[in-house]
């Protein structure tokens, strides 16, 4: 069955199940499970006997058979007024109340909102700045917040934030002050060239002291970067650097350790059968999915260890589904779009670049072009030309292999992280057009193999690198770091010079 689902205006999501859910609760638990969804909601489906008109979702019935188009609809705890309604959408529950962290149930659970929407405060405080703005337009009075005032202020602000991250970045922070100064000008300081600064800095503060309750209330995204007694401030903050949604997931209520444990073990003894049940995996994998990352995140282990207490992860089905747990998109989909949509600058550039004499070393990856041209080609050398063009060493990183050459353990020796691209005979050109076997490397470990094609193979190591919380290799970070925000979208709005630069370029191929 097809499902095609709204959960947002931004995110609307396809999704395929084998089987049809036997009740509207167990649909409501699978689009929880594929889409990371949290919170309370409904369904409701486009009704085909009402002109596809929307309908509330009450019986699994009521839906066409192969193909269907649902909404999903947060519900509250509480009424929201208009000014919360558009607050809502920062997670899937409403505002918890200024006086007490909120539940970390939420954190980094929806992208970074632009812009960013202001709440409503208390009624007095939205009192005084009514009478404050109205005075503000008038004669250009500013307001002298007072001490209670301007903390129930950040407060709520801080509320607001740490349901989207508890770790904003200085834009993220920026954009808050802007919003705030923009919706309450009589807010504005006199000081400041933008009216704005002394609320930023003054926001910086306030989230360190909310992280500080978060970790005091057992938030596990933030507990984790506890530092121990006489530990150093060396060591980096672990939080989400690359996009991640869900990066370190809260337990679901009620679940414990021991359970997560039990099923952790189902699971390892599933994958060992000869024909194990996917669907039981899934169902496993997507269950034991915030146990999994507490230990990736919180202990980082070796790559031997995770394999061995976590075989289901390594395959090319689990890397999907886990990826798509952290970053709610579809890995080899929106990969292989956006690849296709930036492919023909790319090689334009690569051409251009060959020459004028820039990258004489793109020559052999265009001569392949010339000897066969095909889509999977141009694909293979659009990503395997990207680390020359952006002067960086793929060496250590991507390599070919001969399969009735050298041995593995000679091929990946020093290879940290990378592609193995499997050929048979001599390797006459940059790279084989006839791939034997694409395999993805960790730590001189294969983790995954079998890949058909090169741009598969490099969308599963993009994936790899999330679901084991890696940082991306150095020699090729830039590489990566446009994978990342060009072809995949993540981040987008910030990036490297080099690669803006680069995105760029690509931009007048469209124009």
């Amino acid at each position: 069955m097809l499902l095609r689902v709204f959960v947002s205006p931004e995110q609307i999501r396809r999704v395929t199940l084998l089987d049809i859910p036997s009740s509207v609760e167990d649909l409501c638990e699978v689009l929880r499970n594929n889409l990371g969804l949290r919170g309370n909601f409904i369904l409701q489906f486009e009704d085909p006997e009402f002109g596809n008109e929307l309908c509330n979702l009450t019986d699994i019935k009521d839906l066409p058979p192969e193909r269907a188009t649902l909404k999903v609809i947060f519900t509250f705890s509480e009424p929201l007024s208009d000014s919360t309604s558009d607050t809502a959408s920062l997670s899937s529950d409403s505002l918890s109340s200024p006086n007490r962290p909120s539940s970390c149930e939420d954190s980094t659970a929806t992208e970074w909102p632009e812009p960013f929407v202001i709440p409503s405060f208390t009624h007095d405080v939205e009192f005084q700045l009514r009478l404050a703005n109205e005075a503000y337009a008038t004669n250009g009075t500013l307001m002298a917040a007072s001490k209670s005032m301007k903390s129930e202020i950040l407060e709520k602000l801080a509320d607001c934030i740490i349901k989207i991250t508890p770790y904003p970045t200085r834009n993220n922070i920026e954009s808050v002050a802007k919003a705030l100064v923009l919706k309450h000008p009589c807010l504005r300081e006199p000081g400041s060239g933008q009216g704005w600064y002394g609320w930023k800095f003054s926001l910086v503060f306030k989230m360190g002291n909310y992280r500080q309750r978060m970790m005091a209330a057992g938030c596990p995204e933030v507990l984790i970067n506890k530092r121990k007694r006489g530990q150093g401030n060396g060591k980096s903050v672990k939080k989400s650097k690359k996009g991640e949604v869900h990066y370190l997931p809260k337990p679901p209520e009620g679940q414990t350790a021991a359970e997560a444990e039990k099923d952790r073990s189902t699971m390892a003894l599933e994958v060992q059968k000869r024909e194990p049940d996917l669907q039981v995996l899934d169902n496993l994998m997507a269950a034991t999915f915030w146990q999994r990352r507490q230990e990736i995140i919180g202990d980082e282990p070796l790559i031997a260890a995770v394999m061995d207490r976590w075989p289901a992860l390594f395959s090319e089905r689990q890397i999907i589904a886990e990826f798509n747990r952290i970053v709610t998109k579809d890995l080899v989909e929106t990969f292989l779009g956006g690849l296709d949509s930036y492919k023909h600058g790319l090689l334009q550039l690569y051409r251009v670049a060959v020459e004028s004499g820039r990258k004489v070393a793109l020559s052999q990856i265009m001569d392949c072009l010339q000897r066969e041209d095909t889509n999977q080609i141009r694909r293979a050398a659009a990503l395997l030309g990207l680390p020359c063009y952006l002067s960086e060493d793929s060496s250590s990183i991507i390599r070919m292999c001969d399969a009735h050459g050298e041995t593995l353990d000679v091929v990946m020796a020093g290879m940290e992280m990378g592609l193995l691209i499997g050929h048979e005979g001599a390797l006459q050109d940059a790279f084989p057009s006839e791939v034997f076997n694409v395999a993805v490397v960790v730590e001189e470990k294969i983790i995954v193999h079998n890949l058909k094609d090169v741009p598969t193979g490099f969308a599963m190591l993009l994936g790899a690198i999330y679901c084991l919380n890696l940082q991306y290799p150095k020699n090729m970070k830039y590489t990566f770091e446009f994978l990342q925000k060009a072809i995949m979208g993540i981040q987008a709005e910030t990036c490297s010079a080099r690669v803006h630069g680069l995105r760029n370029k690509l931009l007048r191929y469209h124009m």
